[in-house]
């Protein structure tokens, strides 16, 4: 069994070991690997492991053996599904290992934005507190979260999560989604409704053609002046442009966004630098203990595939 990983690098930078997968054959790993390397480095390889590296029909047709293909990832829209399905070929990815991680995240941004705790650091170092005749200057203003709207776009398993942490913190929950649930402390409505009505709106659902530019400039002009916008998700769920002139023209407050439609971050993008708009390079999922837990997902995946009982095959 030959198993190739092709860009180990995106996670882990030696803080984790690739070591286990040896238990299932001869490993072949990979840094990076770019787009015009795929087809060469895959060409016999019986098991592929990916997380960004894009696994297309005109790259995998030479690779005969190929029988298995596992995501350090949840989303598998980088792989041709269809493709993977014509062919017999398993793809596993790696459900709910980063749920705790992502919500955790969502409110560091949440309570950044409330509390100001950056600016008001950046103010005592730049000697402001010192020069202050007052033991409490009021420089940035302070909101509480207790009684604020939280509207969630996606309820799966991280929008659980978030809405968990909302409630805790006194806020009301709205949820827009495909298949409403029953909660008691989550109120599910129309998408309209929720950004009409939230003070913070989080983003939740996969990438695909419904989602693909969900967040423009018609949505953003009915959201309040004063609210804030999430994205957690994926870069393509929102338009960058039509984000940033919403910020910029006092249509929303601000924004925290840990994916770009191009990452890395492209040296024109419009989102780079913009006051009120805090980027993070799509970190949320990169805890260490989140990224130990990916890979035993990962390994149960490929013990189970081995064993002939295949788990979390999207290509079914």
């Amino acid at each position: 069994m030959k198993i190739v990983v092709t860009d180990a690098k995106t996670i882990t930078n030696g803080d984790i070991s690739l070591d286990y997968l040896k238990k299932y054959g001869d490993v072949e790993i990979y840094d990076l690997t770019d787009a015009s390397q795929t087809a060469g480095r895959i060409a016999d390889a019986d098991m592929v492991i990916v997380n960004k590296t894009v696994l297309d029909r005109e790259n995998m047709k030479e690779a005969k053996n190929l029988k298995y293909i596992g995501l350090f990832a949840t989303g598998y829209n980088n792989i041709d599904i269809e493709y993977a399905k014509e062919r017999g070929i398993a793809v596993c990815n790696a459900g709910s290992y980063s749920t705790s991680a992502v919500a955790q995240q969502v409110f560091s941004y949440i309570l950044a934005h409330s509390n100001r705790t950056a600016e008001y650091d950046a103010f005592v170092r730049e000697g402001g507190w010192k020069r202050s005749d007052t033991f409490s200057p009021f420089v940035f203003p302070l909101c509480e979260l207790d009684g604020k709207t939280l509207g969630i776009v996606g309820y799966g398993n991280i929008g659980k999560k978030v809405a968990e942490i909302a409630r805790a913190f006194g806020m009301k929950v709205l949820a827009h989604t495909r298949t409403p649930k029953e909660n008691e402390n989550v109120q599910f409505c129309g998408f309209d409704t929720l950004l009409e009505n939230s003070d913070y709106i989080t983003v939740h659902c996969p990438l695909n053609e419904a989602s693909k530019g969900l967040f423009g400039e018609k949505e953003f002009s009915k959201m309040k002046k004063t609210a804030y916008f999430i994205n957690t998700a994926r870069g393509g769920v929102m338009d960058e442009e039509a984000l940033v002139r919403a910020i910029k023209n006092g249509t929303i407050a601000g924004a925290a966004i840990d994916v770009l439609t191009t990452e890395p971050m492209s040296e024109n993008c419009p989102l780079f630098n913009v006051k009120n708009i805090t980027v993070t390079p799509h970190i949320a999922w990169a805890p260490i203990e989140t990224r130990l837990r990916l890979m035993g997902i990962v390994e149960d995946n490929i013990k189970a595939f081995l064993d002939g009982n295949t788990r979390n095959n999207v290509a079914k």
